[in-house]
């Protein structure tokens, strides 16, 4: 069995019930999710021996956290435990032409304060295939930057594939230090993740004739994205997803995949969103598992496209389906009729 392990923060999500505001909840609903950990879960739910890695107070709520990765068969032996809280964010569902919103409350949480003592990678990447992390990792802090550093360094020694998924946060950092510390980062990465808009806000990388506010994706203005990514950091992939955005309900989804010089798109689909939290990761999820069954370029670009597309079908951050439902999909079997 294939061994991935994906390290980052895991928080709680609190979000009002449907599609009700902020200031109109009376009740919140509570689940997990964070980039790496949603990542985790999409790898153990298709048989992948996926490890979560981060640090989580010894109090019940840090315990929640770990118990709902188990749930779900991710492996959390590497789980630091101690600091004092776990991060929070709020989601506000969108809808029609009213944007979500999400507002976090992430500050002096148990991974954000920890240390480099807290992680012993040759212990955590014994006999490990695969390590994944994303750019909000990082962007938690110097000490958090570090540490991922020292990761992504023990990962390349030991001849693991590294991943990485670009995910900018402009609440978290500015352009100019995500570009900083990106950029040495990826030095060590041989697979770049991103979306229509990360390679032009860490790295200045932009396809002409897209503008995503005003819903124009300009797809073949990415393969010069993926190629000068690819010069500049040595990526031995780049897997680009493209969201067209009609509203907050409605999406068109596709990606692209850079390989070996050549170029890859997958089918694009039309979908009407339940949650979008947690798309992109369950593309990394998707991604990753497609290129350790050695699938074909193709493939593996259509495997992690169909298997985004139904993570937005699903509340809460995580992607709860099976390979043989993605691959159904990535088939051309998109009509939603019941099964029985």
């Amino acid at each position: 069995m294939k061994k991935v392990v994906t390290f980052g923060e895991i928080m709680l999500r609190l979000a009002p019930e449907g599609y009700y505001r902020f200031v109109q909840a009376d009740t919140y609903g509570a689940t997990f999710g964070g980039g790496e950990a949603n990542v985790a879960v999409s790898l153990a739910n298709y048989g992948i021996d996926a490890k979560f890695v981060t640090k989580l107070p010894c109090h019940e709520i840090g315990q929640s956290a770990v118990n709902s990765l188990r749930k779900y068969g991710v492996d959390t032996q590497f789980i630091t435990r101690g600091g004092d809280r776990v991060g929070i964010y709020y989601l506000e569902k969108g809808a029609s032409q009213r944007p979500s919103k999400v507002i976090y409350d992430r500050a002096g949480s148990a991974i954000a304060k920890a240390d480099s003592s807290d992680f012993d990678w040759d212990k955590i990447f014994d006999g490990v295939d695969w390590f994944h992390f994303t750019g909000i990792t990082p962007a938690l802090g110097d000490n958090v930057a570090q540490i991922t550093l020292e990761a992504v360094k023990a990962a390349k020694a030991k001849g693991i594939t590294v991943s990485c998924d670009l995910n900018y946060r402009k609440k978290l950092w500015s352009k100019e230090k995500a570009g900083q510390v990106m950029g040495e980062l990826c030095k060590y990465v041989d697979v770049c993740i991103a979306n229509e808009e990360d390679a032009g806000d860490v790295f200045g990388i932009r396809s002409k004739g897209t503008d995503v506010t005003a819903g124009t994706v300009n797809h073949e203005g990415y393969k010069d994205v993926a190629k000068q990514l690819a010069e500049r950091f040595g990526f031995k992939k780049v897997a680009i997803t493209l969201r067209t955005s009609i509203s907050a309900n409605d999406n068109k989804w596709a990606a692209m995949l850079y390989d070996e010089n050549d170029f890859f798109f997958s089918k694009q689909y039309l979908m009407h969103i339940v949650d979008r939290v947690g798309g992109g990761d369950s593309f990394g999820g998707g991604l990753i598992y497609a290129c350790l069954e050695n699938m074909e370029p193709q493939q593996i670009i259509e495997f992690a496209t169909a298997a985004s597309c139904l993570k937005h079908s699903i509340e809460g951050d995580f992607n709860m389906v099976s390979v043989n439902e993605v691959l159904t999909l990535a088939g051309g079997d998109g009509s939603g009729r019941v099964q029985r």
